[in-house]
C-alpha cells in the first residue's frame, strides 16, 4: 500500500437557516449539526438540526405546492421539464463545490464524487425530464366495447431520507423522478453529509423551483421517524440500513403509505474458473472497494474456484496492498477515510471479528501508517473463510473482503444465494455468455459480467432483506405516480 498527501484545506461552511417553502427559514430551536472531516477531525461547518415543528412546516409547505390549483402537480410534463433542465444547470455550474464538499464531509475519493455526485444529478434530472413528457396517458381498448384511459398521475408528498455514503447520487435516484412526476418533496439529509444537501438547495432556489416544492430538514432518527409517519406525507423513499428500513416498513404498512426502500448488502463478487481477473482489476477495484468500501452494492464476498483459490488470494491481497491511503482530496488517493469514528470503530470490531473465528488476514486489519488523525482503516483481505462467519454474513461497511473457496459451478451458486441480502454482485469471467447464464442464476436485484454500474436507464434495487421497489429506469418514476383509470362513453374503433 502507498500513501498520498496533501493539505486539507476546507473553509469553514455555517449556515443558519432551513430550505423550507421557496426561502431560508428560521429553525424552530437552536440546535445544530456539526460536521467534521474524516480526515483532519477538525469542525468544517454546521447547519440547523430539523425539528419537530421544522418537519411540521416543511410538509405543510410541500402539501400546499402539491395541492394547490395549478400548483406543481397540475404542471404540463414540459413546463416542469425546462425548470429541471435549469436546475441541472445550476448543479452543474456548483460541480467542483458539490464534490470538494461531498469528499470533505465523507472521506469519498474526489475524482470518485467528481463522477458520482457532481455528475450524475443532472443527468438524472434530464433522463427523467425526457420520461415524463414522453407521455402519461394511454387509450385501452376494453373487452367490454368501450375504451379505458389510463393516467399516471403524481402520488402527492414524497418524504425523501438518504444516507451519507453517496449522498447527492442517492438523492437524486428520489428527487429527479419524484420531481418530473409532479411530486413535491421533504428531504432530510443524513447529519454527516448535509453542507451538500444546502448547497443543492442553493441551486434548486437558482433554478427558480416553486415554493414548497423541495424542502431541506437534516435530522437525526428520532426526527425522521417523526416524517415517516407525518400525516401530511404520502410516499416514503429511504435508502440505508436494513434495520431501520424494517422499522419505517412498518410504520408504513400501518399507514398503508406507499414505501420504497433500498437497504443493505453483502453481495457476491464470483469469479469463474476461466476469469482472467488481471484484465479487468481496475473494474474489479470498482466492484469491491470503492467509496472505501462503504456502497451496499459492493461484491464483499469474493467467491473463488477452489483449483484457482490461492491465485486469486494472492491477486486480490497485490491489489489492496497497491491502493493509495490519503486525503480524499488528493486526486491520487484511492481510499480515504471512512465517515466516523463511530463507522471506524464498527469495522474495526468486524477485523476482530474474522480474526476470532478463524479467517486468515492476507493483508490489512489495523490502521495506515503516516496518519495521526483521520478515520482510516486499511483494505483488509480475509482468506480461508468459511461461508457461514460472521464476516461473510453481515454488512460491514468499509475496505474488508471475504475470499471464499467453492468447489463448481453450483456450489458457487449456492454459497453466492446463502445471504439474507440480494442487492448487488457480478460474475467475472472470459466468456460473457457464460457469465450472463450464470448472471440468471444468482438471486439478486442487480449483477454484472466482468463490471458492476448503475445505468440510469434500468432498475435498480433488492431482494430479500436488501429491500423491495426498485429506483432508475422508468420504474423509477412508475414508484412516484399512482394509476388512474377512467372508463370511456365512447366505443373502440
Amino acid at each position: 500500500m502507498t500513501i498520498a498527501d496533501s493539505t486539507t484545506n476546507t473553509a469553514l461552511v455555517d449556515y443558519e437557516n432551513l430550505y423550507i417553502d421557496g426561502r431560508w427559514s428560521a429553525p424552530t430551536t437552536a440546535d445544530r449539526i456539526i460536521v467534521k472531516s474524516p480526515t483532519t477531525e477538525a469542525v468544517i461547518g454546521g447547519v440547523p438540526e430539523a425539528r419537530e415543528g421544522d418537519i411540521d412546516a416543511a410538509v405543510a409547505a410541500a402539501r400546499r405546492a402539491f395541492d394547490e390549483p395549478g400548483g406543481w402537480a397540475h404542471w404540463s410534463p414540459d413546463r416542469r421539464r425546462e425548470v429541471l433542465e435549469r436546475f441541472a444547470v445550476e448543479l452543474e455550474g456548483r460541480g467542483a463545490d458539490m464534490a470538494l464538499r461531498v469528499s470533505s464531509q465523507n472521506g469519498m475519493p474526489i475524482w470518485l464524487a467528481e463522477q458520482f455526485e457532481a455528475g450524475f444529478p443532472p443527468v438524472l434530472l434530464r433522463y427523467y425530464s425526457e420520461l415524463a413528457a414522453a407521455g402519461q396517458e394511454e387509450i385501452r381498448q376494453g373487452m367490454l366495447g368501450k375504451q379505458a384511459l389510463v393516467l399516471r398521475e403524481p402520488i402527492g408528498v414524497v418524504a425523501a431520507i438518504v444516507p451519507w455514503n453517496v449522498p447527492q447520487a442517492i438523492t437524486f435516484l428520489k428527487l429527479a423522478p419524484a420531481l418530473a412526476a409532479g411530486c413535491t418533496i421533504v428531504l432530510k439529509p443524513a447529519p454527516e453529509t448535509v453542507l451538500d444537501a444546502f448547497l443543492m438547495a442553493e441551486a434548486a432556489h437558482a433554478a427558480g423551483l416553486p415554493e414548497g416544492v423541495l424542502n431541506v430538514v437534516p435530522a437525526g432518527r428520532e426526527v425522521g421517524a417523526y416524517l415517516v409517519e407525518h400525516p401530511g406525507i404520502d410516499k416514503v423513499s429511504f435508502t440505508g440500513s436494513t434495520a431501520a428500513g424494517r422499522s419505517i416498513a412498518s410504520t408504513c404498512g400501518r399507514l398503508l403509505r406507499p414505501v420504497t426502500l433500498e437497504l443493505g448488502g453483502k453481495s457476491a463478487a464470483i469469479v469463474l474458473d476461466d476469469a482472467d481477473l488481471g484484465a479487468n482489476l481496475e473494474s474489479f477495484f470498482a466492484s469491491t472497494l470503492l467509496n472505501n468500501g462503504q456502497i451496499c452494492w459492493l461484491g464483499t464476498r469474493v467467491l473463488a474456484p477452489r483449483s484457482r483459490y490461492e491465485e486469486v488470494v494472492d491477486m486480490v491481497t497485490d491489489l489492496a496492498r497497491s491502493l493509495t491511503i490519503g486525503d480524499p482530496l488528493d486526486p491520487a488517493t484511492k481510499l480515504g477515510p471512512l465517515v466516523s469514528a463511530r463507522q471506524r470503530d464498527r469495522v474495526e470490531g468486524y477485523i476482530a471479528k474474522g480474526r476470532a473465528e478463524g479467517a486468515r488476514l492476507t493483508t490489512g486489519g489495523g490502521r495506515p501508517e503516516g496518519f495521526d488523525r483521520g478515520w482510516f482503516v486499511e483494505p483488509t483481505i480475509f482468506a480461508d473463510v468459511d461461508r457461514k462467519a460472521t464476516i461473510a454474513q453481515e454488512e460491514i461497511f468499509g475496505p474488508v473482503l471475504s475470499v471464499i473457496a467453492y468447489e463448481d459451478d453450483q456450489d458457487a451458486v449456492d454459497i453466492a444465494n446463502d445471504s439474507q441480502y440480494g442487492l448487488g454482485g457480478s460474475v467475472w469471467t472470459s466468456d460473457p455468455q457464460r457469465g450472463a447464464d450464470f448472471a440468471r442464476r444468482v438471486r439478486t436485484g442487480t449483477i454484472g459480467v466482468n463490471a458492476y454500474s448503475n445505468d440510469p436507464t434500468s432498475p435498480f434495487g433488492g431482494v430479500k432483506s436488501s429491500g423491495m421497489g426498485r429506483e432508475l429506469g422508468p420504474e423509477g418514476m412508475t414508484a412516484f405516480q399512482q394509476l388512474k383509470t377512467i372508463y370511456l362513453d365512447q366505443p373502440n374503433d
